[in-house]
């Protein structure tokens, strides 16, 4: 810039040097040596060294002497200056600089204050009015960072009331009519859209894009994209929200995050919207670790190493002591949560620290129920192997069963047809006993004298 400076010095006093025949004869009204122009009453009244200045205007860089390079159209504008490179275009612009420089002023009392500041730019009425030493700062618009006196890095664009109340606040970004209005010490806070951030005094590095966004006043490192979002927040810190009226239901909670959803004021606490309800077909689990990333299980050998079969890993489900239980006012304050039925990380992790999720400082906080499954999983396996192993055993013991029944009953089935043939065999015997014993009875009564009769004479 510095080189840059030296150039255009050096080719306006080149075009000054050029031969007299080739200027404007007679010189013109309120040109003087140096390349100064002046028009107005007191105007460049205490130039002494200095170039390549213009006033235009009554008291119009009255107080410069060996500043250069400035430029002032307006009564009072940079009537104090003795600085270099400043541009005020309007009534009382920069009228109370003295040693700032390239300050840019464009607007009835622009920069009004500003004594020290430079590199500062005011473009609309009051823009700026009260700034004194604040730098680098950037205000277009009517009464934009009005009030600011030396905060630094603060850019305000739009209408009536950007960045309007900011005093000593630095690294501040309002765009939007009213954005960041009220704002007085804050810092590093980014307003973008009618109303946003419109309630900040002091909070800082807070970013809210869409109208009425974060109505946030004291705290900070909140993020609200759409119009409405965290609309309620009033001391809620590390809140992030996106999506029109996301974070509605947030006025005092910290390190919540809403996308899409209303959310509750609970800190460290997360909404998605759309989700409830909404099935996925073919989808997979999502799951979440300690430091907040987000991702699926993969059961794909290419991710695995050190496979080996579970066998009796799983034996550890037998000392789990599942429970009923309901959560505590800090997790579920309204009370509205059903029965809950699980364990409990710390009685798991003495029987096997494996199944247990921890959070950042190491200490049990959930438990691993997918491994849960996968150990049941096993057991199961293990289970039916048995069973199997059961039914095949039965199956043969059946089978043997069944053979011995039907030897049996062919044993019987002959020995019945034996005792048939031995009973035939006796009836025959018997029969033939019978029939002798017939004929013998026959030949003994064949054999025997006729018996005698006696008469009695009586």
């Amino acid at each position: 810039m510095k080189i840059f400076r030296l150039f255009v010095a050096f080719t306006l006093i080149c075009f000054a040097l050029l031969p007299a025949a080739q200027a404007v004869v007679p010189a013109p009204d309120g040109g003087y040596p140096g390349g100064n122009t002046a028009e107005g009453q007191a105007a460049l009244l205490s130039l002494t060294t200095g170039g390549f200045n213009t006033a235009n205007g009554w008291l119009s860089l009255k107080a410069v002497a060996t500043g250069s390079f400035n430029t002032a159209v307006g009564a009072g504008t940079l009537l104090a200056n003795t600085g270099d490179e400043n541009t005020a275009t309007g009534t009382a612009g920069l009228l109370s600089n003295i040693t700032g420089i390239q300050n840019t002023a464009n607007g009835a009392f622009a920069l009004f204050s500003n004594t020290e500041g430079s590199f500062n730019t005011a473009t609309g009425d009051q823009a700026l009015l009260h700034n004194t030493t604040g730098t680098v700062n950037t205000a277009i618009g009517a009464g934009a960072l009005a009030n600011n006196t030396t905060g630094d890095h603060n850019t305000a664009i739009g209408g009536d009331f950007v960045l309007f109340s900011n005093t000593t606040g630095s690294l501040n970004t309002a765009t939007g009519v009213g954005a960041l209005a009220a704002n007085t010490t804050g810092n590093a806070n980014t307003a973008i859209g009618a109303d946003a951030l419109p309630s900040n005094i002091t909070g800082a590095g807070n970013t809210a894009v869409g109208a009425f966004a974060l109505s946030n006043t004291t705290a900070g490192e909140n993020t609200a994209i759409g119009d409405e979002a965290l609309v309620n927040n009033t001391t809620g810190g590390g809140n992030i929200v996106l999506g029109a009226f996301a974070g509605a239901g947030i006025t005092t909670a910290n390190n919540v995050i809403c996308i899409g959803a209303a959310g509750n004021d609970v800190d460290n606490s997360c909404y998605i919207g759309q989700i409830f309800g909404a099935t996925s077909a073919n989808g997979v689990a999502v799951l979440i670790n300690s430091n907040g990333r987000l991702g699926t299980m993969t059961s794909s050998a290419r991710f695995k190493e050190d496979i080996n079969p579970m066998n009796h890993a799983s034996d550890a489900l037998y000392a789990l002591k599942p429970i009923t239980f309901r959560y505590k006012k800090q997790v579920d304050p309204e009370g509205t949560s059903a029965m809950q039925f699980g364990l409990v990380a710390e009685d798991v992790e003495k029987v096997n620290p494996d199944l247990v999720v921890r959070d950042k400082e190491g200490k049990p906080y959930s438990v691993r129920y997918d491994a849960v499954n996968a150990m049941l999983l096993n057991e199961f396996l293990k289970d039916h192997k048995k069973v199997e192993e059961q039914q095949a055993t039965i199956g043969n013991l059946k089978s043997t069963v069944a053979q011995q029944r039907r030897d049996f009953e062919a044993a019987i089935a002959q020995e019945r047809k034996q005792s048939n043939a031995t009973a035939a065999e006796q009836q025959k015997q018997i029969e033939a006993l019978t029939s002798g014993l017939q004929r013998v009875s026959a030949q003994i009564g064949a054999s025997e004298p006729a018996p005698q009769t006696v008469l009695n004479s009586r």
